[in-house]
């Protein structure tokens, strides 16, 4: 007697090396700028999302690029531009997140850590200068650990249509 041998394992097979392949992808895109990341992510499925965010609503900076060496001092330029965001923002009813990753070298008056903070609320206030409400600006700050190298602090300004959460 011959028996079949059954192939039903290759479709469980099949499916267990994509969901891994995309959980690969997405680790290495840790890397990357999230809300960027999460913009990308938004679009290609076809959506808004829920917040009702587009990729053309982020816009990322080098710490080294709008502030001067060392400090938490905006160039002129990087402010007006940071004012602009600020204005459209109050008149559209936005909100804007301010979000920060990394740190760059301590400076003489502040450590690294400290310096990231000041640079991203220097960021929160100069859209504030603008005319958007404190009420509709978040600063996000993820964990910050004294053990990774300081490689640069960069900084993603997301403007988000709809109420403030609560």
């Amino acid at each position: 007697m011959r028996r079949e041998i059954s192939q039903r394992w290759v479709l469980s097979f099949a499916d267990l090396t994509l969901l891994l392949l995309a959980f690969f992808v997405l680790m290495q895109a840790q890397a990357a700028d999230r809300l960027k990341l999460a913009a990308g992510i938004r679009d290609a499925f076809g959506g808004d999302g829920a917040d009702g965010a587009s990729s053309n609503d982020v816009q990322g900076f080098t710490a080294a690029a709008i502030f001067e060496s060392g400090e938490a001092i905006l160039k002129p330029g990087a402010l007006q531009r940071l004012k602009a965001i600020g204005a459209a923002a109050a008149r559209t009813g936005a909100r804007v997140v301010v979000a920060s990753q990394g740190r760059d070298g301590q400076s003489a008056r502040l450590d690294s850590w400290e310096l990231a903070a000041a640079r991203a609320t220097a960021i929160a206030r100069a859209i504030r200068s603008g005319g958007l409400s404190d009420a509709r600006i978040e600063i996000t700050l993820p964990p910050m650990r004294a053990s990774e190298p300081a490689k640069g602090q960069r900084i993603s300004v997301q403007r988000l249509s709809g109420p403030p959460p609560r």
